[in-house]
């Protein structure tokens, strides 16, 4: 596993595993990468620091293994959230309190809803450019979050 930092075209920068360095170059190329803020297709790689894991105190007198460099204590640095990401935070939190996450059968039941099959209620869920067009066309009240949902199963 590797950890890259990443970078969207409008600035917004996220940390994201991938199994390997070609496995990033695939998706990558394929444009399966997009922006954990704002969905935005275009992202690459950001200036990233390795990262550096804690050594205990007794391990810093330790004499280090045969041709391996000591290793120091460095803290964990983080910055705070900005107020985008604060906002998204805040709004993921209100959708999944108040709406039930239907997965990929979002475009079916909205259109359900709106034709009156099914009783109206709040929902999220995914879909594909194609189906949220077409809904957007019917008239059919939908909007796109500014964030994934996170894995559920339906």
């Amino acid at each position: 596993m590797i950890s890259y930092t990443l970078k969207c075209k409008d600035g917004h920068s996220f940390d994201s595993w991938f199994a390997s360095a070609s496995a990033f170059e695939a998706l990558e190329a394929s444009g399966h990468l997009s922006c954990a803020v704002c969905g935005n297709q275009e992202v690459g790689k950001s200036l990233m620091a390795p990262r550096v894991r804690r050594v205990k105190k007794a391990a810093l007198h330790a004499e280090p293994a045969e041709g391996l460099p000591q290793e120091t204590a460095v803290p964990v640095l983080s910055t705070p959230q900005s107020d985008v990401e604060k906002a998204v935070a805040e709004l993921r939190q209100k959708v999944e309190a108040n709406s039930d996450y239907v997965g990929k059968n979002f475009a079916t039941q909205a259109r359900a809803m709106h034709e009156g099959s099914l009783p109206e209620r709040a929902i999220y869920g995914e879909a594909r450019l194609d189906q949220a067009k077409a809904l957007a066309e019917d008239g059919v009240p939908v909007m796109p979050l500014p964030f994934r949902p996170k894995q559920k199963l339906t």
